[in-house]
């Protein structure tokens, strides 16, 4: 049976930190749109307080989440443990891209290791914190990072990326991701 937490507790801000991968779920307005769940890794989430989160936006192949956000700021943020207890962490919440031109982008990127490929962050203010039993989620082994994106992104001048952003992080439903900078 789930259960809706009051916040996110230091003990669950522990257990989310250890995650190696999370998943993000957006949706635009439109009963046509597309829903989209994005998968992330690394070290790219912080827990700012009991009802707050933060990630990290890399350069990628879409623009979805952000997009979503712009239009509507709809987002789910869910954690599953793929090692140890079984554990299924939703936080819902309204969420808010913040790119190269937000006066709170320099203060979000001192909280993470500097990486090439940052396109900006997505600040969560969570309404809901939900945990479920996760009984038939399958243990996976964690072995290590891919470095793919980071070498992909190191390798490109901050004008290469801005232009591969221009070019490709649109989102598939129309709307804008506004990640001209």
């Amino acid at each position: 049976m789930g259960k809706v937490l009051p916040d996110i507790s230091p003990e669950l801000a522990e257990w989310i930190a250890a995650q190696k991968v999370f998943f993000v779920g957006s949706s635009p307005l439109s009963a046509e749109g597309h829903v989209n769940c994005s998968p992330k890794g690394g070290d790219c989430l912080r827990v700012l307080g009991p009802l707050e989160v933060v990630y990290q936006d890399y350069t990628g192949s879409g623009a979805e989440t952000a997009a979503h956000l712009r239009e509507n700021g709809r987002i789910v943020v869910m954690f599953c443990a793929f090692e140890g207890p079984p554990r299924i962490v939703r936080l819902h919440g309204r969420g808010r891209y913040i790119d190269a031109r937000d006066p709170q982008f320099g203060e979000m990127a001192a909280r993470f290791p500097p990486n090439p490929g940052t396109r900006g962050f997505v600040h969560v203010k969570v309404s809901r914190v939900g945990s479920s039993c996760g009984f038939s989620i399958p243990f996976f082994d964690y072995r290590e990072p891919r470095e793919t994106l980071d070498k992909w992104s190191g390798a490109k001048t901050p004008e290469e990326l801005q232009t591969y952003r221009r070019l490709h992080n649109h989102s598939i439903d129309g709307l804008s991701a506004e990640y001209e900078e």
